[in-house]
């Protein structure tokens, strides 16, 4: 055999020896210059397939709530919900915004990756998206709040002042949560005008509703959102408590009012005894505090929540006084839902400063890794309506 073609055929073994190294010890190596992999880069010409980030796919065109749910239930996993968490943010609540979402992804959505919705009444800064967008590879969304489902509607009397006075006057009394506090109030109160019809939530069944600078303060080994669904609740709760009677002056007498007006919405077995002592004459003020929420969309589209908000906002009441979410959805699910359809979540450890729901029972608190001091659970403090929510579920 002459010399060129012994070198040759050197080479050749040296090549198929390293060959057969490499595609033993790199994968990688092996799969680019796998035969399959050849085949299709040849079918498909020097373009190569392009990645979709679940971040920037774009959202799903809606022509209806029922369509769209419809549309995401073949996209979700059968072992989730069709669910969403929910803040309201300005743009200085970032700090607080993302310890809410941490908190929340660390006790529980690591491991189950629902999206996030996040809405303010203006555009979120570029940082605040920046930061907010590296909490959680779940789906985040950015809405702004249409000005006209926000601010004060045009038919508030305050010309006359009327609204102003009111104001001045709880400002003079010291009552908390004044001014804007009023928008925000009549915005979650209008789910179905505003809250359930934005863009991003059409698409969804359930929410959770999370606030910036809350505390999730156990593990949460179970999904709330399946339990919900499976077990048919309408409204879940953590934390009850009083209203401040000077906010809401008139709001009982409006709810008599429409009831007598309404009765056919009043459900059977509704948690009526829950807000009062006397069968319904006065309001003992309790409420579910609903900054934390979680709850079925459904419930706020229907026609008896649509009808009772629009009968309540045409009062005037968010404005005149200041009516708070939490009283007129509190209402409104113990009286035209089964009183069943409602749930405590124990399980939760949860904080709104200066407010915290400490699991008890049953080590649940032990088996949660609960950071929270069961002493200190507002759970049967005084100004509590817990015992007036058991003694409900125990009658």
């Amino acid at each position: 055999m002459n010399t060129p073609i012994r070198y040759v055929i050197i080479a050749l073994v040296l090549i198929i020896t390293l060959h057969s190294i490499l595609t033993i010890t790199h994968d990688e190596y092996s799969r680019v210059t796998s035969l399959s992999n050849l085949i299709s880069q040849s079918n498909n010409g020097s373009s190569s397939s392009a990645t979709i980030d679940i971040h920037t796919e774009p959202p799903i065109s809606i022509s209806s709530p029922d369509v769209a749910k419809e549309e995401l239930s073949h996209k979700t996993s059968k072992a989730m919900a069709n669910a969403t968490f929910v803040i309201l943010a300005h743009n200085d609540d970032l700090d607080g915004t993302i310890q809410s979402m941490r908190e929340m992804e660390d006790r529980f959505n690591r491991k189950h990756g629902y999206p996030w919705v996040l809405l303010n009444e203006v555009p979120f800064t570029p940082e605040f998206i920046k930061r907010i967008s590296i909490i959680t590879t779940a789906p985040i969304e950015f809405g702004i709040i249409p000005y006209d489902h926000w601010y004060q509607p045009n038919w508030v009397d305050e010309a006359k002042a009327k609204a102003k006075a009111s104001r001045d006057k709880m400002k003079a009394d010291g009552i908390i949560y004044r001014g804007g506090y009023r928008n925000m109030c009549r915005f979650n109160s209008g789910v179905l005008q505003f809250f359930y019809r934005h863009k991003l939530l059409q698409k969804y069944w359930y929410y959770w509703r999370v606030k910036p600078n809350v505390h999730f303060h156990c593990e949460i080994d179970f999904d709330p959102f399946l339990f919900m669904e499976r077990e048919k609740k309408t409204y879940g709760f953590t934390i009850t408590m009083y209203e401040f009677e000077a906010t809401i002056k008139t709001l009982w007498s409006a709810v008599k009012e429409f009831v007598t007006q309404h009765p056919q919405y009043v459900a059977p077995n509704n948690a009526l005894g829950f807000l009062t002592e006397d069968g319904g004459d006065t309001y003992n003020l309790c409420h579910f505090w609903s900054n934390f929420e979680i709850a079925d969309m459904d419930f706020w589209h229907a026609e008896a929540y649509a009808t009772f908000f629009n009968y309540l906002d045409l009062r005037g009441g968010f404005y005149y006084e200041r009516w708070g979410d939490a009283p007129v959805h509190s209402i409104a699910v113990a009286l035209f839902t089964p009183r069943d359809q409602l749930h405590f979540f124990n399980d939760i450890g949860y904080e709104h400063p200066p407010y915290t729901h400490c699991p008890r029972g049953d080590n649940i608190w032990s088996k949660g890794r609960c950071a929270c001091d069961l002493k200190k659970s507002f759970d049967y403090d005084g100004y509590s309506c817990m015992t007036k929510w058991d003694r409900l579920m125990n009658n």
